[in-house]
């Protein structure tokens, strides 16, 4: 595939369109003329959009394979070699608005030498990175380094997400060393979060190392030293998270228990009012029957004497609890 027609290329809603310059930065892919494969051409589409679905299913530069790849429901990291281009399947945090990070989004890509078709539903912030790097000149100059800031860029995000869960578990540690116990369902999110980035992340790594260990013919040899670099980084982060993800396991203890010596207080405190009160209620039940001969019934100032008499009975017995040591 040494030229394609333009109109070849024409997405009338694609989400970005642009033909690497090998220098860094971008041009715009002119529909009306030939385009050259002296460097690759990048589509970014959105395929839940109309014409981009229409594109996905018709175009000849398209595998069969990779059609209902590129707009299919898989979702777990993999790469896979179709003839002379790579299906690769990856994972982001989900920066969108009303979204929680841990709803990770799916970015697809068809990559060649000479072409690069990427899809995606929900916006992926380290697309849009490595675009303002295209934009200012500084980006990518082949497929090979396209894939390699891609995915630096991947990386970079799941880093600062694993360290924003690291800051957040000791901030929990350090409440909870003052007695304070976290909010209902903040520590169950935590552990959500780490979780469902434990399960996607570990196989992205895997596919990182995967194109680091594979001759790709369109990646050199610096492109995969990068690619193994990355992998080695993101493997850093899962030792993170199964770490944070202990530390959760023992907050988790650690709050039951706090929250259970709270109980035991309170109860523990309700049975010895029970125990100083036991002999009062007792006499007061006693002298409460409506019987004659109740002793002091005629005296005027027998009332006075059986508080005064429950009041000693109270101190009474509460100092001999305290002297039992269970005050």
């Amino acid at each position: 595939m040494e030229v394609i027609e333009g109109r070849e290329l024409q997405v009338p809603d694609a989400v970005y369109a642009y033909q690497l310059d090998g220098k860094g930065g971008v041009t715009a892919i002119d529909y009306d003329d030939k385009v050259t494969c002296d460097e690759p051409c990048w589509l970014h589409l959105d395929y839940a959009h109309p014409g981009s679905a229409a594109w996905l299913n018709s175009t000849p530069l398209l595998p069969d394979a990779v059609r209902e790849a590129l707009s299919g429901e898989s979702s777990r990291p993999r790469v896979s070699r179709l003839g002379e281009g790579t299906m690769i399947t990856l994972r982001s945090i989900n920066f969108n608005a009303d979204s929680r990070p841990d709803q990770l989004v799916t970015i697809r890509v068809y990559i060649t030498d000479k072409l690069i078709v990427s899809t995606r539903h929900r916006k992926v912030y380290s697309i849009d990175q490595v675009v303002n790097d295209l934009q200012s000149g500084s980006g990518p100059t082949n497929s090979g380094n396209w894939l390699v800031e891609i995915s630096d860029a991947l990386t970079d995000h799941t880093s600062e997400f694993i360290e924003d869960l690291h800051d957040k578990i000791i901030d929990l540690e350090d409440a909870l060393l003052e007695q304070q116990i976290p909010e209902r369902g903040q520590l169950a999110l935590i552990r959500k979060q780490l979780i469902v980035l434990r399960r996607y992340m570990a196989p992205q790594r895997d596919v990182f190392s995967r194109l680091a260990s594979d001759r790709l013919p369109w990646m050199s040899d610096d492109d995969r030293r990068r690619m193994q670099d990355i992998a080695d980084r993101l493997g850093r982060g899962l030792d993170d998270l199964d770490g944070s993800i202990a530390r959760t396991a023992i907050l988790s203890d650690e709050i039951t228990t706090v929250m259970a010596d709270a109980m035991n207080r309170r109860t523990y405190t309700m049975s010895l009012l029970a125990m100083v009160f036991l002999p009062t209620t007792f006499l007061t039940g006693l002298f409460g029957v409506n019987l004659g001969g109740i002793p002091g019934g005629g005296n005027p100032f027998g009332f006075a004497a059986f508080c005064l008499m429950l009041t000693g009975l109270v101190l009474g017995v509460a100092w001999w609890l305290r002297r039992s040591r269970w005050l």
